[in-house]
């Protein structure tokens, strides 16, 4: 089955159409460049914010999405995706949405940061290896591709050298290093330029180091 893409002339309506966007950092007519940030199970698109005063970045316009109920879809992203419809779905039209906001405000998606933590990472990751193009930075923090299966002939198209970051524990209780190999693997395949940072013991959080990997990316944007 052919993954599902966002469809200019046909965009899909679900529960995380029309949620709170939580806008941060310079306005928009100040700003050089964007980062789009989407948060995990349970939390808040304010969460994120407060999250990327971590970052260090000048003339950036920091948004973060909500999702409907605090939750992009409802089961493992290890489930079957059909199991999780119509929540991915709808999260990928979200995040397509606000490129495309930002697009026609004057910030092109190579400026565009993609960033998102845990069930957010997922759909982050997912949503730039089924849209494949040049951004400013992919982030997956705790995350990776979704599905029971993933076949890497679904995957095409050039990320155009585009950076990715990926960071997870190696023993976290969501997330298998396996997948997160796999993902670095598709990323690869499709031309993106991946870091990938396993740390020993760490849980399911965020370390300085990734912090520091961000600004990395922000800095050579």
């Amino acid at each position: 089955m052919p993954l599902f893409r966002v469809d200019p002339e046909n965009p899909f309506s679900g529960p995380h159409q029309n949620q709170q966007i939580v806008t941060g950092g310079v306005d928009l007519d100040e700003a050089k460049m964007a980062m789009i940030l989407i948060h995990g199970r349970g939390a808040s698109a304010q969460s994120m914010l407060m999250f990327a005063d971590e970052f260090e970045a000048e003339q950036i316009h920091y948004r973060a999405i909500q999702a409907e109920g605090h939750t992009w879809y409802s089961r493992s992203f290890m489930a079957p995706k059909e199991m999780n419809q119509p929540g991915i779905k709808s999260g990928l039209q979200a995040i397509y949405d606000q490129i495309a906001e930002l697009n026609n405000i004057g910030i092109p998606t190579n400026k565009v940061v993609l960033l998102g933590f845990s069930q957010g990472a997922c759909l982050t990751t997912e949503f730039a290896a089924r849209h494949p193009q040049q951004f400013a930075g992919i982030v997956g923090l705790s995350g990776g591709l979704i599905g029971d299966e993933i076949n890497l002939q679904n995957y095409k198209g050039s990320m155009k050298q585009t950076p990715v970051f990926l960071g997870c524990s190696d023993r976290d209780p969501h997330i298998p290093q396996e997948r997160v190999d796999l993902t670095e693997e598709i990323f690869q395949k499709i031309g993106a330029n991946v870091t990938k940072k396993i740390y020993v013991g760490m849980g399911h959080t965020v370390n300085q180091d990734e912090i520091a990997h961000v600004n990395q990316i922000l800095s050579s944007s």
